[in-house]
């Protein structure tokens, strides 16, 4: 089937689950999260496939082993796409991401010595910065107080140093749009966009499984 967006139902139920995440909720609202959230969400990945390879949606059950908070559902619906981005749907609106979120000690590693290099470590500051202009966060979920040892802490980019991982991020309030194709249109304008992050990383930093042989 075509993606169209998601209907306002969609919405509704993420309300609802924040309001009342519990079982019961989710049984007797099922037939909703099936429909009208995770199928054109589905929909959505399957256009997308052909220019951002194969994509896979998240369990909605959340992991509460080590968690205090033993709410049992996620508030929101995420996917990945193997090409690199991830995108992500709640009550909030829709958003949208791309990059390396954590990254491992010989990944973070690598990262450092590209970013202190003067030419691929401009390379990616230029990226960072035309992102940003273009109204595209791009920050770390982790990122060091001060510079990482080693560094001198007057480095040109020192605040690339510090991060922990990179990446850029948009999120869309809800707006009519959402429930049309402009729901696509923009998530593509936002990965082509991301792509020369996405593409830096994969070329100077790699995947956590080569960095751990």
């Amino acid at each position: 089937m075509t993606f169209r967006g998601w209907p306002s139902e969609a919405l509704e139920f993420y309300e609802g689950l924040s309001a009342d995440n519990s079982k019961t909720f989710w049984t007797a609202h099922l037939e909703v999260y099936e429909k009208h959230v995770r199928q054109p969400m589905e929909e959505l990945l399957a256009a997308l496939e052909p220019e951002f390879g194969p994509g896979k949606i998240f369990r909605p059950y959340r992991d509460v082993r080590f968690s205090k908070d033993k709410s049992p559902y996620k508030t929101h619906l995420g996917a990945w796409l193997s090409a690199g981005g991830y995108i992500q749907l709640s009550a909030d609106g829709l958003a949208a991401g791309s990059g390396m979120y954590q990254m491992s000690p010989r990944q973070l590693e690598r990262y450092r010595r590209a970013v202190a290099d003067d030419r691929s470590g401009r390379q990616l500051a230029q990226i960072v910065s035309k992102l940003r202009k273009s109204g595209i966060t791009v920050d770390a979920h982790d990122v060091l107080k001060t510079g990482p040892k080693g560094y001198p802490k007057d480095h040109p980019r020192i605040e690339l140093l510090r991060y922990k991982g990179l990446i850029s991020w948009k999120q869309w309030p809800v707006g009519a749009w959402l429930g049309t194709r402009k729901a696509k249109e923009r998530l593509v304008g936002f990965l082509r966009t991301s792509k020369p992050l996405h593409d830096w990383l994969e070329k100077r930093v790699g995947p956590s499984e080569l960095a751990e042989e």
